[in-house]
């Protein structure tokens, strides 16, 4: 069986299932890690990504995301050179009601007989004008951050943009 198209699950439709205790088999977030580079360093500039539209992002595109923005900074800026923090957890049980295709599924199937549908996946609820991908570096690394962001947009289903922040230092 294969897996239904994301764009499928884009849009906000309705009231949202977070709780698992109640859906047997919810599969696990493939994105594990939310903290990478180097988390104790302070560093004096802020580049986020921030969505334009309100949007569920499945949990295998903010993997894809993260995979693309870390390893593109990592390479250009160095290990220690940057903090990268993905700020949306993947919280929304994704759940598809499976129909029987090819020679025969009309006899099989049960159409949208108790259609509720079993849980696929997970994905993190987004708002507009919402951070998603914060990345923390020094002045002369924000071309890195900035082209590394410009990667994970492309694997995320909604418009996005990039806003640069000074962090005041402390005194």
């Amino acid at each position: 069986m294969a897996r239904k198209p994301a764009r499928m699950y884009r849009d906000i439709r309705g009231r949202v299932t977070t709780r698992k205790e109640y859906l047997g088999g919810v599969p696990n977030p493939r994105i594990t890690q939310f903290d990478l580079g180097d988390l104790t360093a302070v560093f004096p500039v802020e580049i986020s990504l921030i969505a334009k539209e309100s949007c569920n992002i499945l949990h295998r595109a903010l993997e894809a995301a993260r995979i693309a923005a870390n390893r593109h900074i990592m390479k250009n800026a160095g290990k220690s050179n940057y903090h990268m923090k993905i700020r949306i957890y993947p919280h929304v049980v994704i759940r598809e009601n499976k129909q029987a295709t090819g020679a025969g599924a009309d006899r099989v199937s049960q159409g949208m007989r108790k259609a509720y549908g079993k849980a696929v996946g997970t994905a993190a609820r987004v708002r507009s004008g919402q951070k998603l991908i914060s990345i923390w570096t020094n002045p002369e690394n924000v071309v890195y951050a900035k082209s590394a962001l410009k990667r994970a947009i492309a694997k995320l289903p909604t418009p996005c943009r990039i806003e640069v922040e000074e962090q005041e230092q402390p005194a």
